[in-house]
Parts: structure tokens; C-alpha cells; sequence
């Protein structure tokens, strides 16, 4: 049987929904199977971690999974999946569908679930540009880009910055798909022990519920890391992104997640691991 070992490296973005779930693990406040040393980062620089298996657990969009899903598992917990939460596409003012078709887009990353449904509509094929999520709006009210896709907070905040909405991606996708949209998971290197991988999920539900029952508790933590000083916005994040899915995956979350792997893989000619996607139940 392996060592289980003393820490772990554990990836996560500075967003409030993350530090909100991962506070009482990160300080302590809930029982683990081992220290979890945090690695702060955007989430595309966490999904290129992890197509290279840097990271022991991380999180990462779900966009990314066909490609890290030989060496990464699923874990039921942390995610951020729901209903009403997904990327809008925005523009300085109102685009007809033959200027979206060709309009350049800001993205804030190839590999995040914000790309991966931009192309899914198929209503956007023009040249894309790659930055920071932070950058994005700025990016398309200086006329940099012609159209923008933000995540994260921005999609409270885009009209401050004198954009209007062309699509939002989630509407989209729930739409088309009768499914909750899966936008980031948790997942776990399959060479760590099966029981660390099944100890972590328990540490992560229990953190977040420790969260819930003591928001107070992870308050100052939260507002240190959020791209957005203001309160409001940073507790409309997280209504938004920390869902009954966050908690537990359940089934519907799992064939949500399932089916954004399964087009992709598709697409690129890819099969899904026999040992299957997701963490087995302890």
C-alpha cells in the first residue's frame, strides 16, 4: 500500500466561490487527510498545470477534462455547476449575426468552458484572442477586440465598463441541453491512493459546509484575493457560482459534466477512460 503522504499541493483560482469552499481546509477548520498547501492562480494557468500533472488536485475548467482525464479524476466536491451561472459574451454595442460570425473575440484562455461553449454555438468563427479574464472587458471597450467573453465576476460589473450582453453562454447551453452548466471541477491525479482521493472529496464538502454555517469565518480571506473590492458583487459571486452541485455532484451534475467531456472528446477523436471520469464512492 502507498504512504499516504503529509501535504498536498492543492490548485485553486483567487475567485470568491473558490476561497469561500477551501478556507476552513486551507486553515484547519475541518478535518483532512493530510496539509493542503495552496497554489493560487487564473484557472487557465491551473488548466495548463495540470495538462502537465503538476498539480496533485486542482481545480480546472471543464473545458480542459477530455484533454487531463487519463491522468486526473473527478471529484464530487468544490465544483461550480448550476443553473444561471455561465460566461456572457459581450461587445461595445449590439452585433448582428454576420458581425458575430466573423468578430474577433477575447477569450480568457483556450482551454476553459468559457472557449469551449463559444465554439459549441458555432455562431462565433472569427479569430480569437487569448488573456488574462480580467483583461477581456477592458480589452473590448478600447476596441482592442470586437467582442468579448467574460467569467468570474464580470458578469455583474460588464455594464459599468459600457458593454452590452450578445449571448450568454450558459442560456445557451441550458437551452440546448435541458442540464445544469458544469463551468469548473475538482479533480485528483489518479496515481494519488484511491482512499486520499475519497478523503479529499469528504474534506472539501465538509469545508464548504463549514463555510455555510460560518460565512464570517472565511470573510477576510475572500475580500484578499477577489478581483472586486466591492461586497455586493463578491457575495453575488458567490450565490451564483457555490451551488447544491458544489456540495455533491449528485447524478445530474455527473451526466452534465459527462456530456461537455463526451462533445469534446468527441471532436477530437478521444475516448473516455475505462477507470470512468469521476472519483468511486468510498
Amino acid at each position: 500500500m502507498r504512504e499516504m503522504p503529509s501535504s498536498l499541493t492543492l490548485g485553486l483560482s483567487p475567485c470568491p466561490n473558490d476561497t469561500f469552499i477551501f478556507h476552513a481546509l486551507l486553515h484547519g477548520l475541518v478535518p483532512g487527510p493530510c496539509r493542503f498547501v495552496p497554489h493560487m492562480a487564473d484557472v487557465e494557468e491551473l488548466n495548463g498545470l495540470a495538462l502537465r500533472g503538476e498539480l496533485p488536485v486542482t481545480k480546472v475548467s471543464a473545458g480542459v477534462l477530455p484533454l487531463i482525464m487519463e491522468r486526473y479524476a473527478i471529484l464530487s466536491a468544490g465544483a461550480a455547476l448550476g443553473w444561471g451561472c455561465g460566461p456572457l459574451v459581450v461587445a461595445r454595442e449590439q452585433l448582428s449575426p454576420e458581425q458575430c460570425r466573423t468578430a474577433r473575440v477575447a477569450i480568457p484562455g483556450r482551454m476553459t468552458t468559457a472557449a469551449r461553449l463559444l465554439d459549441m454555438t458555432g455562431r462565433f468563427a472569427g479569430p480569437r484572442e487569448e488573456m488574462l479574464f480580467s483583461d477581456v472587458m477592458d480589452a473590448v471597450a478600447q476596441g482592442r477586440a470586437d467582442a468579448g467573453v467574460i467569467i468570474h465576476e464580470g458578469r455583474f460589473t460588464y455594464a459599468e465598463h459600457g458593454l452590452v450582453k450578445l449571448l450568454d453562454l450558459g442560456q445557451w447551453w441550458e437551452e440546448s441541453f435541458h442540464a445544469p452548466l458544469p463551468l469548473g471541477v475538482i479533480v485528483a491525479r489518479r496515481d494519488l491512493p484511491l482512499p486520499l482521493q475519497q478523503e479529499t472529496q469528504a474534506a472539501i464538502a465538509a469545508s464548504l459546509g463549514h463555510a455555510l454555517t460560518h460565512p464570517q469565518d472565511s470573510a477576510d480571506y475572500i475580500r484578499a484575493h477577489a478581483q472586486e473590492l466591492s461586497d455586493e458583487v463578491t457575495q453575488a459571486h458567490i450565490r451564483t457560482f457555490v451551488t447544491d452541485f458544489s456540495r455533491d455532484l449528485g447524478e445530474r451534475g455527473r451526466e452534465a459534466v459527462r456530456r461537455i467531456v463526451e462533445s469534446a472528446a468527441a471532436e477530437n477523436g478521444l475516448t473516455l477512460p475505462a477507470a470512468g471520469l469521476f472519483v468511486p464512492e468510498a
